[in-house]
């Protein structure tokens, strides 16, 4: 009997290792089918809008002056007068568009303001010329922003060679200015006195 005993122990801890065994497997082979499952669905991708800013791909311009619809327009960064011109529905009958220079690059936040024929007129004989010609030691900014092809920046930049090395002394002084290159010198020279 006490062999019997013994036996049947043996068989209990036999079947009891068993089954710890079989639940071990069982629990393993569980995570391995539930971590198989899980890889091969597809993973959920939440996209969150990322906001761009638009700084770099429109500017912002006033058109004001004689233009069919004056107001603030949106264009795409690189745009011109001429598209900020049109964008406000083209220039009235009384405009004077020959006054600006239609290909500049805008800026953003700049006002883009479309003379009249008589505003040109006497804005022309408020700016220094002398017989008809802008005087490159007297103009101003915007005296000198009439003449073909000069916006802005090469305005100043001729009104800063002009005060850092004194008043021009000859026309062909103009090539010394960055911006200013044999093409337009012979463009300007035709237009501009001392």
């Amino acid at each position: 009997m006490a062999g019997d005993g013994g036996r049947g122990g043996d068989a209990r801890w036999r079947l009891g290792a068993g089954a710890a065994v079989v639940l071990v497997l069982g629990a393993v082979a569980g995570g391995v089918a539930q971590r198989m499952v899980a890889d091969a669905q597809p993973a959920v991708v939440v996209a969150t809008p990322v906001a761009t800013s638009s700084a770099s791909a429109e500017v912002v311009v006033d058109v004001q002056g004689a233009v069919a619809q004056p107001g603030v327009y949106r264009l795409p960064a690189g745009a011109r007068v001429l598209d900020a011109i049109a964008r406000a529905g083209g220039t009235v009958a009384e405009a004077a568009p020959g006054a600006l220079n239609l290909a500049r690059p805008v800026v953003d936040g700049e006002q883009v303001l479309v003379p009249t024929e008589g505003e040109q007129v006497e804005a022309g004989a408020a700016t220094p010329e002398v017989g008809g010609l802008v005087s490159l030691n007297r103009a101003d900014q915007a005296a000198l922003e009439t003449l073909p092809r000069v916006g802005p920046a090469l305005a100043l930049a001729i009104i800063a060679h002009r005060d850092e090395h004194g008043p021009f002394t000859d026309v062909a002084q103009l090539d010394d200015v960055p911006g200013i290159g044999p093409t337009m010198l012979a463009t300007i020279t035709p237009l501009v006195t001392l």
